[in-house]
């Protein structure tokens, strides 16, 4: 596929941005606006589905009026003709793939919700691990500009896997944080967990093999297993991670 400069410069800016270790909400909302430059869109919404409840939550939006969207989670989500069937699809879709554009503007779901805000033209993608569904984007564009078209889509499929890994570290990173707290420290060996607080206190991987009498090699399988186990990726994380449950 062809790239523009802008469109290179801004699918470097949102990888560069989901290589980073932060919270799923923030992720989420780089990315919204991140988005909305490199597909020269207009609105953001993105969701999380919450299985138990069987609805769309945890919102996170861009130029969406508040009030509308409280009418999407309470009453219009349940009414939505498009949204579960691009969301069965797995990979980035058009809105128009699922229901020509002239049959949806003859439903309550465009008339009462969509165009309220303006949402005309729309693309998704829903980022799942297994069957569980852990995030998704909701891009939009009022009527006056023109559709997305199959170049969305590509720009789209080189973003979601990033995006989905975000996700995935945000959420190992989260529930790992939760557990150590609630049994005083990390699932962590003791063999880790040295290793993790040497690496907080800012020593090198050759400072702790010659610390802990082991290979370099040693210490980087030891760094791995961390990162996984913290949902992290960046050694400045594992200080983070130490510092917080020190201080909790």
């Amino acid at each position: 596929m062809h790239l523009t400069v802008t469109e290179y410069r801004s699918l470097a800016r949102i990888l560069g941005l989901l290589a980073e270790d932060a919270r799923e909400c923030e992720i989420r909302a780089r990315v919204g606006h991140a988005l909305l430059d490199l597909l020269r869109a207009d609105y953001f919404a993105s969701y999380v589905w919450d299985e138990e409840a069987g609805c769309f939550g945890r919102p996170v939006t861009i130029n969406m009026d508040e009030d509308n969207l409280r009418r999407y989670e309470a009453y219009y989500q349940f009414r939505d003709p498009i949204t579960y069937e691009l969301q069965a699809k797995r990979v980035p879709t058009l809105v128009n793939q699922v229901m020509p554009q002239k049959d949806l503007m003859r439903t309550e779901f465009f008339n009462d919700f969509l165009a309220r805000d303006g949402l005309h033209w729309g693309v998704n993608a829903y980022s799942c691990v297994g069957d569980r569904h852990i995030g998704d984007v909701r891009v939009w564009r009022h009527k006056s500009r023109d559709n997305f078209d199959a170049h969305t889509l590509d720009l789209l499929r080189l973003v979601e896997p990033a995006f989905t890994g975000a996700l995935r570290r945000a959420s190992l990173r989260t529930a790992s944080i939760a557990g150590a707290h609630q049994s005083g420290g990390p699932d962590l060996s003791p063999r880790e967990h040295a290793v993790a607080t040497m690496v907080g206190e800012g020593h090198t991987d050759k400072q702790i093999a010659l610390r802990l009498g082991i290979e370099q090699s040693t210490v980087r399988t030891y760094l791995k297993r961390i990162f996984d186990k913290l949902g992290v990726q960046r050694r400045s994380a594992v200080a983070a991670a130490v510092s917080r449950l020190k201080s909790g």
